[in-house]
């Protein structure tokens, strides 16, 4: 027996259009069908034909201008951005870690990083600090079904670390981030990230992540919300850190803040799980005894 739930109408009318309501159903992400959902309208995050006068403009009338094609890269991420954004409902989570110790624990690393031919730099203690926390919080390292009724749990923690290049942004994946070391995790994802601009990564090194991380410190701003990249169920965003005034209980102390934002999936994941997700990774992230796997 079907799941769909519709009325007689809705029934009767999607018989007349010849539309199948499970799949309009899955397209959807839902099983509760309305008239309105039987529209020409195309789901999945794509534009309808109606939709599509809104892009339909002769923008030489206003002045000149110059076209290119978009690159077939660009046109796949394109589709996969639109459906993960009209399919997920994302919430997204702001937080900031005291990273003060974290960068005085970096800099001592140092000389034993240069020995080893490896630069630590701060984004290797989020990877660790992210792989800890999702094994600590387990419902973030899972996966929901296209129709939603089967959620799958990974014994695995492999991290996907957003890289941007000239052909467009690429997500290699750290395997068991959670079992290695600092200076392992430098490596790897120094070693990607060059793989991935030099465009010599593999299709079985892009795929599996249990999270990914998207990183802007090295450009700029104070919070965005990143896209939920499916199948997994929530995204970490990391924006520039910044020196600002912390209280202490007696006074005020500069101390380096870096703003952390959490996109997730609220069908998995709600608000309160997510607050305690980020204030376990801000505690490992304020302390690196709570790291300790050089």
């Amino acid at each position: 027996m079907s799941d769909i739930i519709a009325s007689p109408s809705v029934r009767a009318k999607a018989r007349e259009r010849g539309i199948d309501l499970e799949l309009r159903a899955k397209q959807l992400g839902r099983t509760h069908i309305t008239l309105d959902d039987l529209s020409d309208t195309v789901p999945m995050g794509t534009a309808s034909s109606d939709h599509g006068k809104y892009w339909d403009v002769d923008h030489a009338q206003y002045g000149p201008v110059t076209t290119e094609p978009t690159s077939r890269f660009a046109q796949v991420a394109s589709a996969n951005l639109g459906a993960a954004n009209a399919m997920i409902p994302q919430v997204t989570h702001h937080d900031q870690a005291d990273v003060s110790q974290i960068e005085a624990f970096r800099k001592s690393l140092k000389s034993e990083a240069a020995e080893r031919g490896v630069k630590v730099t701060g984004l290797s203690f989020h990877v660790m600090a992210l792989a800890q926390t999702l094994r600590a919080f387990p419902l973030f390292n899972t996966s929901l079904s296209a129709d939603g009724k089967t959620l799958t749990h990974k014994e695995y923690v492999h991290i996907g670390i957003a890289v941007d290049t000239p052909h467009g942004l690429m997500v290699p994946v750290i395997r068991d981030a959670d079992r290695k070391g600092i200076f392992e995790l430098s490596s790897d994802i120094a070693n990607l990230a060059k793989r991935a601009q030099d465009r010599k990564l593999g299709l079985d090194e892009m795929g599996g992540a249990s999270m990914s991380i998207s990183n802007l410190g090295g450009i700029g701003g104070t919070a965005f919300t990143p896209i939920v990249n499916p199948p997994e169920v929530a995204i970490l965003g990391i924006t520039k850190t910044k020196i600002e005034p912390v209280w202490n209980g007696e006074t005020f102390v500069p101390k380096p803040m870096t703003p952390l934002d959490l996109s997730y999936d609220h069908r998995v994941i709600n608000g309160a799980d997510a607050a305690r997700f980020m204030a376990h990774l801000c505690k490992l992230l304020s302390d690196p005894r709570h790291l300790i796997h050089i």
